[in-house]
């Protein structure tokens, strides 16, 4: 396979071998998911899933400071939607990505900052490397919300469970170095060299035999038909949970003691 490269305003998509690369493009926005990134890395995911040339995807976030902050909260104050609600693409959850199970492997690269979404978008691949300024969090408690694309039932069972907990309801955020004593990403690398060693990595796995490969993720993640069953109650339970959370005071009292810069108020209803 040769490199060629198909930029969009939300994506830039690139050819490196047998890799598909995936860089959200949009750096002045520290690469915050709106709707544009939504549609183009969910159907660059199932692009890749229907290419037999494509052995591993390899996802990262353009510039030098950020990895993914997460959800846009300007394009969500502004009254527009993140996620398509209707079609197949609803089912692909949070960036066209959080709930969209592919066979081929899939690697984050990790340039900066993953928190909030951005973090989740790490627990929803398969490996992950880390340039050594990056930090991992789920500040969400101290905005009044939730982790609600995947965060509160997945950083358990990928990190010590204990661990997990203190992530999640404190908030607080952990260093590369954490990160990688806690088994959150496979590697830390100079923030130079994070790109170059997810490659080196894919191109470990894209040696093999693909069908192997593939067949090997399916039955590790109990993936059928695109589907991991055994998530589907976790779900719905978050989409509960968020909903709840989500019309309460403090849900509104996060975000603007967030913008009045001062210490939010919290009332427990």
């Amino acid at each position: 396979m040769t490199e060629t490269h198909n930029e969009t305003t939300a994506l830039t998509v690139s050819h490196r071998k047998h890799t598909l690369v995936l860089t959200i493009n949009r750096p002045e926005a520290r690469n915050a998911v709106d709707l544009a990134v939504t549609k183009a890395l969910g159907d660059a995911l199932e692009a890749a899933e229907a290419d037999p040339d494509v052995r591993v995807v390899v996802l990262t976030g353009s510039g030098e400071k950020s990895f993914c902050a997460g959800a846009d909260l300007k394009a969500i104050a502004r009254g527009e939607n993140l996620l398509f609600t209707t079609g197949k693409r609803a089912e692909w959850g949070f960036a066209g990505y959080a709930s969209h199970h592919i066979s081929k492997p899939t690697i984050a690269a990790v340039n900066g900052t993953a928190l909030g979404g951005g973090l989740e978008l790490v627990l929803a691949s398969d490996l992950a490397v880390a340039a050594e300024n990056a930090t991992f969090g789920l500040p969400e408690v101290r905005r009044g919300i939730i982790a609600g694309a995947g965060g509160v039932f997945r950083l358990p069972t990928q990190i010590p469970r204990k661990a997990a907990y203190e992530l999640i309801f404190t908030g607080a955020p952990v260093s590369a170095r954490e990160a990688l004593d806690l088994g959150l990403v496979n590697r830390v690398v100079p923030r130079e060299r994070v790109l170059q060693c997810a490659l080196e990595l894919a191109d470990a796995i894209g040696e093999n035999a693909p069908l192997a490969v593939q067949a090997s993720k399916r039955v590790a993640q109990q993936i059928v038909n695109g589907v991991v069953a055994t998530e589907n109650s976790f779900w719905k339970l978050s989409a509960q949970e968020r909903a709840f959370v989500r019309e309460s005071e403090d849900a509104k009292e996060g975000p603007r003691a967030f913008a009045e810069k001062r210490k939010p108020v919290w009332q427990a209803r």
